[in-house]
């Protein structure tokens, strides 16, 4: 235990005082405030980015003439003529041409250069708003009633819990298990990655034989584990803290106030964005920042935390000894794409499930099965947490992922003493299977 100690001593301080670490620690919570204050800005200032757009409109229907009314983006003239507005509206500084036929069919929105798929859809809403009205008059029917008729029904989810019924805070759990997921992805990945680079690093300078004469080789693969999880763990606490730390700084320079202008810009951005469904958009836009802070305190954050803790160190453990024992077995970086496929396509699969498959029904049996697999639990586990786990399921992922990890340490380290100092041969899994049955 002393020579993994002074190993993972070693590799600990060795990337912690190296600039690249500083930097990365210290810079990652500015930037990410940095992002956060520039996203607030361009949300809450987005109408004067850029210039209003004006279209000269040749009306051959009748319908619209002087009822498209302009608005922050837009801005309309009428010319009786399509075809002297299609010749002329460039040379007047128009930025578009929209003809509408009498028929209403197939109507066109010109311009010299590609027309804005936002400018397109906002003259689609528009246009679509006075024809609905010009019908409904020409039927005699009164547009206030139709609009009352098709106001959308909304409904509140609803919890029951031993307590009584709460709010069920869909959003919150949506936005806090698809964030840990993603970060457990990425660090598994990025720390896996420097355990590799380390071990084939030492490999290639021969260091690894010095090492050796004095260590046992799952001594030298353990402790390196353990030196750059801890690392990755250090960084994961300075950037809570700094993260925190600037965000209340941020909240007390004023941006806080502007709350409310902000949740109605993301109402407004959000209720039109494709990428997200309407049941989405709708809880979205019915929640400013301070209901959703609420929600997200309202979710099981403890045990999120703890668990969060647990598997990004299982998880990380797992993953890296894999790639120790992929880098033991190599001779240089290239080498390595032949067996990093079969390792990250666990991660890569659950990572491309979680935000249809496992998010939308985190109780379903595939959900369950990915939660319990060590190679995919670390991912599907934490979307599922905020949304309620059963404590034997959890229970249960967890001892899997421990075991899981406790085979995988033992089948690398069989690699990985065979590996490190064999040089000059390329390996293949048939070669893998050998060593893994190599006696001591």
């Amino acid at each position: 235990m002393n020579k993994i100690a002074l190993i993972i001593q070693r590799e600990y301080l060795s990337r912690v005082k190296k600039k690249s670490f500083l930097l990365v620690t210290f810079g990652v919570p500015l930037l990410f405030i940095g992002m956060f204050v520039v996203m607030i800005y361009l949300i809450i200032y987005q109408s004067g980015l850029s210039d209003k757009k004006k279209v000269l409109v040749a009306d051959e229907s009748g319908w619209f003439a002087g009822k498209l009314h302009a608005t922050k983006t837009l801005a309309y003239t009428y010319e009786s003529s399509y075809t002297t507005a299609k010749a002329t509206f460039i040379k007047q500084g128009y930025d578009y041409c929209l003809h509408i036929p009498a028929n209403l069919q197939n109507i066109q929105l010109i311009s010299e250069k590609k027309p804005n798929t936002i400018v397109r859809g906002a003259i689609e809403d528009a246009l679509s708003n006075v024809a609905q009205a010009h019908r409904l008059s020409e039927a005699h029917i009164d547009s206030a009633i139709v609009a009352n008729a098709q106001k959308p029904i909304k409904i509140e989810p609803r919890q029951l819990t031993e307590t009584g019924e709460k709010d069920a805070h869909i959003w919150a759990a949506y936005s806090v298990g698809l964030i840990g997921a993603f970060i457990i992805y990425l660090t598994l990945l990025l720390y896996g990655a420097q355990v590799m680079r380390g071990v084939i690093e030492e490999k290639v300078s021969r260091i690894v034989e010095v090492i050796i004469s004095s260590v046992k080789p799952i001594q030298l693969m353990l402790g390196k584990i353990i030196g750059v999880g801890l690392v990755g763990l250090t960084q994961f606490v300075i950037w809570i803290v700094l993260t925190g730390t600037l965000l209340a700084g941020v909240g007390v320079m004023g941006i806080g106030t502007k709350a409310p202008q902000v949740s109605t810009a993301i109402q407004e951005s959000q209720s039109k964005s494709m990428a997200m469904s309407n049941a989405e958009a709708s809880t979205l836009a019915d929640s400013d920042m301070g209901h959703f802070l609420e929600s997200v305190h309202s979710l099981p954050l403890g045990l999120i935390v703890v668990c969060f803790l647990f598997y990004f160190l299982f998880g990380y453990f797992l993953y890296s000894a894999l790639f120790a024992a992929v880098g033991s077995a190599v001779d240089s970086e290239t080498e390595t794409q032949q067996f990093m496929l079969p390792i990250t396509l666990p991660l890569v699969f659950t990572i491309m499930l979680s935000n249809s498959v496992i998010i939308n029904n985190p109780d379903s049996n595939l959900s369950v099965w990915l939660s319990m697999i060590p190679l995919t639990s670390p991912i599907a586990m934490m979307i599922r947490l905020p949304f309620g786990v059963p404590a034997w399921q959890l229970a249960l992922s967890m001892l899997l992922l421990l075991l899981g990890f406790l085979g995988t340490v033992w089948v690398a380290a069989r690699i990985y003493r065979v590996g490190i100092l064999m040089y000059g041969k390329k390996a293949n899994y048939k070669e893998l299977m050998k060593w893994i049955t190599y006696k001591e």
